[in-house]
């Protein structure tokens, strides 16, 4: 129930439509900041010159309309008062409990789900590591963050395609089989792909700085697997299997699949036509012997289609992804979960198209995200300064067996490695998408690790202890599937209901936001109302009829913090 709506219709009624519509109004709502100033607020200050009236007096003369009106159908709400130029409305608490808490039962793991999304394809592009180099922590937020954004997209009812546009070609290629054929190890190759691959990697860059020759060979190299060269083609097909594998097994860690890993290399064929219909359509230039698209406002730099030696960039196989994408999948949103960084690339992109004639180039959209920092270094693969993703997740997970096994209920817990892989990989993930996108992640251990106060951990831990009380329930022969939702009139069960309500909002707004802290923030404040509800309202301490009604509203609080951790990637647990 969207009772922010229900009040913007009755005050859209009694001002008229000719003042404000429905909607209008409905974009106009705000919450008070404390409870006992009301459940919703519509502020009048917009309409002061219109109706020539003061704030304040329109909001009186709203609340003598509004409440008389309520006398003779209150609804959802009881009463509507006015405070300092906003119209209050405070809302029925039993008819909202009796309204919201068998919708959550009767729906279950759909609770908050919606259809909006149906007949339209969303693809989301996320991940995307670049072949032999092991996942360090900065890769993390994409992955996280795009996973989320697939799960809000699928959960508001549209089709989802995960796609991982694995980095499998261009120069680095080359800079690597320079350095394989010069210094490779076979033994290590076998002991330990990734971390020698990215060994022999970064003492290509330091021995390049001393022979700048180096970069000419591995020019040449990469010229020669675009070419088609046996050789070259094997050793390049040799790093993306095992560097796949080893994805994979993190990929597995993290509970996350993809529906596509249609890399670089899956473009190269269709790159050629890109070419030919920009030069047909006459948008390529030449610039210093390469072949550049040009703006008109010249707002951007040109974008790079060619280099002087003929091969092809980022830039060339992105517009390639597209156009194959649009025709394969006919999407309705297109969207790259990729570094705020790469802002000024994409723009060229979605430019470009535009430029060839395709007006779904609107519906591509770039999500952008900031940094992984530490707080006296910058991440560099080039030098090897980094922090390997598997050892941040394994580390967390160790430090939570610990915990466990120090934990005086842990006796309770029938599979203790599985509960540890759900915890502390979910403590890594949550404080990944608890604040927005584009701030900088400070990488510290102590915070990444830190299991109190706002945490995964924490609210796992709300959901589990509602579980627990449910189990008791069944063990002692307690049916509350009668129960009286209307008895759920308190103060600690009014806030949890009205969050519960929320829930759709929060997926929503996530969705219109590509921003899954919206959803982390929610099922945090979630967990805080249901503890606060649990410690004070003694669920089991009570008798008859008033237990059974907690007893259901404790089922609906687990409901949406399950399904609320699901769509930020965090697994739940059954005991703590």
């Amino acid at each position: 129930m969207n009772y922010k709506k229900a009040a913007a219709k009755i005050a859209a009624s009694v001002l008229g439509a000719d003042v404000i519509t429905s909607e209008q109004a409905e974009k106009l709502m705000t919450v008070p900041p404390s409870p006992d100033m009301g459940d919703a607020a519509f502020p009048c200050f917009t309409l002061a010159k219109a109706l020539r009236r003061s704030p304040q007096m329109i909001a009186k003369e709203l609340e003598t309309a509004v409440n008389s009106g309520m006398k003779d159908d209150a609804g959802i709400f009881r009463r509507a008062e006015a405070a300092g130029g906003y119209l209050n409305f405070y809302l029925d608490r039993k008819a909202l409990a009796e309204s919201v808490v068998p919708e959550v039962i009767s729906k279950g793991d759909d609770y908050g789900r919606s259809h909006e999304g149906a007949g339209k394809r969303v693809l989301v592009e996320f991940s995307s590591p670049n072949i032999a180099k092991p996942f360090h922590i900065g890769h993390l937020v994409t992955t996280a963050l795009g996973s989320s954004i697939e799960r809000i997209y699928a959960f508001l009812g549209y089709e989802t395609v995960k796609i991982n546009h694995i980095g499998d070609w261009g120069t680095q290629f080359g800079k690597l089989i320079s350095a394989y054929k010069r210094w490779g190890d076979e033994d290590a190759m076998k002991k330990d792909p990734l971390n020698e691959l990215l060994r022999i990697y970064v003492r290509f860059h330091t021995e390049a700085e001393k022979d700048p020759s180096l970069d000419d060979e591995a020019r040449m190299y990469f010229k020669k697997l675009e070419d088609g060269d046996e050789e070259v083609r094997g050793l390049w097909q040799f790093f993306v299997d095992v560097s796949l594998k080893e994805f994979n097994k993190t990929y597995a860690l993290l509970d996350i699949t993809f529906d596509s890993y249609a890399g670089e290399s899956f473009y190269t064929d269709k790159m050629p036509e890109v070419v030919s219909m920009l030069e047909e359509k006459g948008l390529l230039e030449e610039s210093d012997g390469a072949k550049v698209v040009r703006f008109d406002d010249d707002s951007m730099p040109p974008c790079i289609i060619l280099k002087s030696d003929g091969t092809t960039i980022y830039a060339t196989r992105d517009l390639a992804a597209a156009i194959y994408r649009k025709r394969h999948y006919d999407f309705y949103r297109n969207i790259y979960v990729v570094g705020t960084p790469q802002a000024l690339h994409f723009k060229q992109i979605f430019s470009v198209l535009g430029k060839m004639g395709y007006d779904w180039a609107d519906d591509c959209v770039h999500v952008g995200f900031g940094y992984v920092r530490f707080p006296d270094k910058v991440l560099s693969t080039r030098h090897g300064d980094v922090v390997f993703l598997e050892d941040v997740l394994r580390e967390s997970v160790e430090k939570t067996k610990e915990v466990i096994r120090n934990s005086p209920t842990s006796k309770n817990i029938e599979d203790p490695d599985d509960a540890a892989e759900k915890i502390g990989v979910g403590a890594i993930l949550y404080s990944f998408l608890k604040n927005g996108r584009e701030k900088d992640i400070v990488f510290t251990w102590k915070d990444i690790l830190d299991f109190e106060g706002e945490s995964g951990p924490y609210v796992q831990y709300a959901y589990a202890r509602g579980r627990s009380v449910l189990r008791k329930a069944v063990s002692e022969g307690i049916d509350y599937k009668d129960a009286d939702c209307g008895l759920l009139t308190g103060d600690e069960e009014f806030e949890l209901i009205k969050l519960i309500n929320s829930f759709e909002s929060a997926v929503r707004e996530a969705a219109l936001r590509y921003e899954p802290c919206c959803v982390t923030r929610y099922v945090t404040d979630l967990a805080q109302a249901f503890n606060k509800f649990y410690n004070t309202c003694g669920i089991m301490k009570e008798t008859g009829d008033i237990r059974k009604a907690r007893l259901k509203l404790t089922e609906c609080a687990c409901v949406c913090i399950k399904s609320a951790l699901y769509l930020i990637g965090v697994r739940v647990v059954e005991k703590m």
